[in-house]
C-alpha cells in the first residue's frame, strides 16, 4: 500500500496559480501506473481533474482544460499546476494512484488516496 501527502493548497484570488504536490512513499520505476487528481466541493460528488499514466497518456476534465497542467516523476510524486483559477475550483484536491493500470479518472479504479489538501479561490 502506497502513502500519498498532498501539499500546496491554500487561498487564493481569482485568476491566480496554486501549484499541488502529492508525495509518495514508493517510486514507480518500471511500473505501470496511473496518478490522478480528484477533488470534491461542497455539495458534489468527487470528480476527477486530471490523470497521468505511465505511458505518457493524459486526461483533463473539460472544466480545466487549459489551465491546469499534470506532471509526475519516476519518484512517484505528481504535481498539479493550476492557473487562472476561478471559484468553481474551489474543492478540497485529492491524489491518487494505481499500480498495473491504464489510465482513469473514476475514483472506483484508485485504491491508493491521500488525505487531500484544500483549495479555495475567492
Amino acid at each position: 500500500h502506497v502513502q500519498l501527502v498532498e501539499s500546496g493548497g491554500g487561498l487564493v484570488q481569482a485568476g491566480g496559480s496554486l501549484r499541488l504536490s502529492c508525495g509518495s512513499s514508493s517510486g514507480h520505476t518500471g511500473r505501470m501506473y496511473c496518478m490522478a487528481w480528484f477533488r470534491l466541493a461542497p455539495g458534489k460528488e468527487r470528480e476527477g481533474v486530471v490523470a497521468l499514466a505511465s505511458d505518457g497518456s493524459t486526461w483533463y476534465a473539460d472544466s480545466v482544460k487549459g489551465r491546469f497542467t499534470v506532471s509526475g516523476d519516476n519518484a512517484g510524486n505528481s504535481y498539479l499546476q493550476m492557473n487562472n483559477l476561478k471559484p468553481e475550483d474551489t474543492a478540497m484536491y485529492y491524489c491518487a494512484v494505481e499500480f498495473g493500470a491504464s489510465i482513469s479518472w473514476f475514483e472506483h479504479d484508485f485504491d491508493n488516496w491521500g488525505q487531500g489538501t484544500q483549495v479555495t479561490v475567492s
